[in-house]
């Protein structure tokens, strides 16, 4: 597996939790699991008894005996940022990770371990599958090793100038429409799509939204050509983190047997965040980047109807565009006793307000897979969704509420519905012990991978 990403060692986003987990469910079925991830400044190695295997690798191991290898290259990855800093993206970032692509494929014989499948995740490992069947075509080790390539957002793709693709080390003939060349420009993200042996994403309705003009930002014609090889993975849910009758960061461990202690918690965060503490107003949760594609712009027309009409409470945790922090800020000024606002990330804030909320705002306009509803779930907190990509895969009116028209008018209809079934003591009652019930845990996930794999091989 070849990723840029991976917990304990470097996060920035959700893929990150995903190749950490992935691979130790996948050992747990039984497979041989080798990762290989760039060594950069900020990975946490000092726990994790890394060992030099030459002069540019060092190797750990995560679960049982899962082999991490991290690729060193200082003048590459020993910076602050993974693909970027204050001033935007890493001029260099093609050179970077065409040199982590090439290097994760040369390792493979000096480890000697040949894999039946490589998975590799974005547009950071996209150049694998391509290299694969390029460059390293006529080499008799790498001849029968398939390719997986998983899209967790389309919307990054790693496009680049003309001019840099002389760096890529292939051929001007592969500078076409049938292969990286988009618009003018290089894709390293089209080449992972067009040169892997299969391809997946991590819903089934995003697998299908990406062959849309909406959603394909530009890429809808490849991807339904290739819709044959193109499967949808809802990601799964790690319960060792987030499980409420575990959780070491809320106020007080609970269960669908003592439910007593969820609205306890309730009352605290309120009292906390200097909210009026009354377990009668349905309490609104957001844990998001504060930007546009999170809904932001339903939530800060919509807020101020909400808490005058329905005496709604909301917390919102996240960081994000200035307009919506400073449309948020005016709003808790206006409703202190209605409103909390936290402008950065706060891990036990997030499980809190997870284990304290009634009621969990995603009006996401695309949402590739999503955790924060599988989470919501699990804290018996009840998801309010937009319906597109994993939102729609795992929420429907058994255990959310969902609006189907992207507007303000049915996003403000959908929480009024929430807050009228809050009301009802006894419906709500049941729909909160239903919530409890789902199981997203990456077992049956890394089971679909494995059905996928076999394909290949």
């Amino acid at each position: 597996m070849c990723a840029s990403e991976m917990v304990p060692f470097a996060k920035t986003g959700g893929l990150a939790d995903v190749v950490g987990a992935l691979p130790l469910a996948l050992e747990e079925l039984g497979l041989e699991v080798r990762v290989v991830i760039p060594k950069y400044k900020t990975a946490h190695l000092s726990q994790l008894a890394a060992r030099d295997i030459g002069s540019d690798i060092e190797v750990t191991k995560i679960g049982k005996n899962t082999q991490v290898y991290l690729i060193k290259n200082d003048a590459y990855f020993n910076r602050d940022g993974l693909y970027g800093d204050k001033n935007g993206d890493y001029p260099d970032n093609l050179e970077r990770f065409s040199f982590f692509c090439r290097r994760a494929l040369e390792i493979l014989p000096e480890i000697n371990f040949r894999p039946d499948v490589i998975h590799c995740h974005d547009w950071q490992a996209g150049l694998i599958p391509v290299y694969l069947k390029t460059v390293y075509s006529k080499n008799k080790f790498y001849k029968h090793i398939k390719t997986i390539f998983t899209i967790h957002n389309l919307a990054y793709q790693g496009v680049f100038s003309k001019e840099k693709y002389s760096k890529l080390g292939l051929d001007w003939s592969w500078f076409k429409i049938e292969g990286l060349e988009f618009y003018g420009k290089v894709n390293l993200l089209k080449g992972g799509i067009i040169f892997s042996d299969s391809l997946s994403t991590v819903s089934l309705a995003y697998s299908k939204e990406i062959q849309t003009r909406e959603f394909g930002c530009g890429l809808e014609g490849l991807l339904h050509q290739r819709k044959k090889d193109l499967f949808g993975i809802i990601n799964g849910l790690d319960y060792k983190v987030w499980d409420p009758a575990q959780d070491r960061y809320i106020y007080k461990k609970y269960s669908p047997l003592n439910l007593e202690d969820k609205y306890a918690n309730k009352k605290l965060l309120q009292e906390e965040r200097g909210l009026s503490a009354r377990e009668d107003v349905p309490l609104l949760g957001m844990v998001s980047r504060l930007v546009t594609q999170k809904g932001l712009d339903l939530v800060t027309q919509g807020l101020e109807e909400l808490i005058e009409r329905s005496r709604v409470q909301m917390i919102v945790l996240g960081d994000g565009d200035a307009k919506y922090h400073n449309l948020l800020r005016d709003m808790v000024k206006k409703y202190p006793r209605n409103l909390s606002l936290c402008f950065d990330f706060n891990d036990p804030l997030a499980h809190k307000i997870y284990a304290a909320a009634d009621i969990f705002l995603m009006p996401s306009y695309y949402e590739p897979c999503g955790l924060g509803q599988m989470i919501a779930l699990k804290y018996g907190t009840i998801p309010l969704v937009f319906k597109t990509g994993g939102l729609s895969d795992t929420i429907s009116e058994d255990n959310g509420f969902i609006f189907k028209d992207y507007s303000l008018r049915s996003f403000t209809y959908a929480v009024k519905r929430s807050v009228f079934a809050y009301e009802d003591k006894k419906r709500w009652l049941k729909l909160v012990k239903r919530a409890f019930t789902y199981d997203f845990s990456w077992e049956h996930s890394a089971r679909e991978y494995v059905r996928l794999y076999k394909k290949l091989t």
